[in-house]
């Protein structure tokens, strides 16, 4: 379908296009049963200058929108959704900065983000606090010209690679959710360390660790926004990515659609390639119906962020639950037409669908995206 791209939008899906051909694709194999870090695609990324899409012009950026972002991240996805998600979880990490930070910490931050010169991290899951981000136990006091942070933060994407991290803390524990700031934490800070890697199921080269925060010392200027403004921070932040998300799924259900069509076209049975049968036809029909739907309600949401940022809660959520549901179906599906080929690691299928089951899970699982959306619905007939 022809979506009628802009000139700058249609230059970053082919850039991101070719990284993920000439980059991506050879070593994804590699990088998932080694566990490894994509650092080198990453500079690919940033000589590229694909960082630059979501930093504003003044800062160094190509100062795009959400419409942007989910495009690059579509394509890169359709490689593997473990590098698009290390370089979305940059995105992620600065976007608070982006929304609350000071002028002196954009001018700080920014220019080094937009050129991929460092790497951000958003550290706001604890081990009580997943769902109910509310719960986090990291505390913050401030001690003269200093805050002292004291915590753990768990499964935080790009732990232990990236140089800057947002981190959401309690500066009033006595106030919950409304006692929470945001401070910019360092790589090298006295007292901040990194616990460990994560061996997941999916995603294997999206790096995944803990962050340990004791006695952490940061200036005061390292402050994002005002005190006890922290969760409405972070819900601006996690409304602004979930676009993302859902262009991850619709990035891997396509690549997974890909294969599954190759594969059915190529593979003879009863002396006839499967695809003439009518059983597999319909397989790929829905995955190809489902596919086309969840893009045009990625892009439809992520228009409508870019014109509408003050009302985003509800389009961003829905955008996350179909794209990702969808996401998950369809690489169990493109597994179930490859039969047992599908099973196995020689094809990418496999990963695919590993990969497939986090977009229902992190930034907000599905059900909770669902709450959202309902108590917006709530909101709207009242």
């Amino acid at each position: 379908m022809d979506y009628f791209f802009t000139e700058q939008q249609q230059m970053i899906i082919d850039t991101a296009r070719e990284i993920t051909n000439e980059k991506i694709i050879p070593v994804r194999a590699e990088l998932d049963e080694k566990n490894q870090f994509p650092r080198a695609i990453l500079q690919d990324i940033a000589k590229a200058d694909l960082f630059s899409i979501f930093v504003p012009e003044q800062y160094g950026g190509l100062g795009g929108g959400c419409y942007d972002i989910v495009l690059a991240l579509e394509e890169l996805a359709r490689g593997c959704v473990g590098v698009a998600t290390s370089y979305a979880a940059s995105a992620l990490g600065i976007f608070p900065v982006m929304i609350a930070g000071s002028e002196e910490q954009k001018l700080k931050y920014l220019p080094d983000i937009a050129s991929g010169a460092r790497w951000a991290a958003f550290g706001l899951t604890e081990s009580n606090a997943g769902s109910d981000a509310s719960g986090i136990r990291t505390t913050a006091v401030q001690d003269g010209e200093e805050w002292v942070l004291n915590g753990t933060k768990q499964w935080i994407t790009n732990g232990g690679e990236s140089q800057i991290y947002s981190i959401v803390a309690l500066t009033d524990p006595s106030k919950g959710a409304r006692g929470a700031s945001i401070f910019i934490v360092e790589e090298g800070d006295p007292g901040f360390s990194y616990g460990k890697k994560e061996d997941k199921m999916g995603i294997r080269s999206s790096s995944t660790r803990e962050l340990i925060l004791k006695d952490c010392r940061i200036p005061k200027d390292r402050l994002v926004g005002k005190r006890g403004t922290g969760f409405i921070t972070v819900m601006k932040t996690l409304d602004m990515s979930r676009p993302g998300i859902a262009s991850l799924g619709i990035g891997l259900a396509q690549a997974a659609l890909d294969e599954a069509v190759l594969y059915a076209k190529q593979r003879v049975q009863f002396g006839k390639p499967i695809i003439s049968f009518q059983a597999v036809q319909h397989i790929l029909a829905d995955m190809a119906i489902q596919l086309e739907a969840g893009r045009a309600l990625v892009y439809a949401a992520a228009r409508h962020i870019d014109s509408n940022p003050k009302n985003m809660s509800k389009a961003s959520s829905m955008c996350k639950v179909f794209a990702t549901d969808m996401a998950m179906k369809v690489t169990t599906d493109a597994v179930q037409v490859l039969g047992g080929y599908g099973y196995m690691k020689e094809y990418p299928v496999e990963k695919m669908m590993r990969d497939a089951k986090i977009l229902q899970i992190y930034e907000g699982t599905n059900q909770i995206q669902r709450n959202v959306i309902g108590q917006e619905l709530n909101k709207e007939y009242s």
